[in-house]
């Protein structure tokens, strides 16, 4: 995994540094390509609260942990208890759909493919391309879930069409199909 760590209102010591590295280490055993998983970490103090933001960047989901507590090192620990706790919910949701298989086979981990733009008034500020796996919708929701999105768009893998699932307002998801498949 690479490290970007970051402080705010507070300096990074080589303790913290190595702490962080040291703890997150432990998920490295997920991951197949880990020196093509990024992981930041943001460490900021709020009066006499610790923060400590952890986001794993892969190309089909983001792990996402953030934690508040009195002491900056248990923070740390917090965090990356949730993180493993989102990899396992998540594992078991797609080996139910997949079969037995390991996280990052699961996961198809692969360099990560986001083009972002220069952000203008009126223009498309961001544009994100990936390869649309064949997939069911109950995969499509797990996905989702794990990215904490709204929406996510997949190739559904029973009649090979272009589709969204969501979250509904009043509760439940919701499916957009296009009517043509992709040949």
């Amino acid at each position: 995994m690479k490290y970007q760590i970051i402080g705010k209102n507070i300096s990074i010591t080589e303790g913290i540094s190595s702490s962080v590295q040291k703890k997150l280490g432990r998920l490295d055993k997920y991951f197949s390509h880990n020196d093509e998983v990024n992981c930041r970490v943001v460490c900021s103090t709020h009066g006499e609260d610790s923060r400590v933001e952890v986001t794993i960047f892969l190309s089909q989901v983001t792990l996402r942990a953030e934690v508040e507590e009195k002491d900056l090192y248990n923070a740390i620990d917090t965090a990356v208890e949730k993180l493993v706790g989102q990899i396992h919910k998540l594992k078991t949701r797609m080996d139910r759909s997949n079969g037995r298989l390991s996280f990052a086979e699961s996961m198809d981990i692969e360099l990560d493919t986001k083009k972002e733009k220069k952000e203008e008034k009126d223009t498309v500020v961001r544009a994100k391309s990936y390869y649309l796996k064949p997939m069911d919708i109950e995969e499509a929701i797990a996905r989702m879930e794990a990215l904490g999105h709204d929406f996510f768009v997949y190739l559904d893998k029973d009649d090979d069409r272009f589709s969204v699932v969501y979250i509904r307002r009043d509760g439940g998801y919701g499916v957009i199909q296009a009517e043509n498949p992709i040949k």
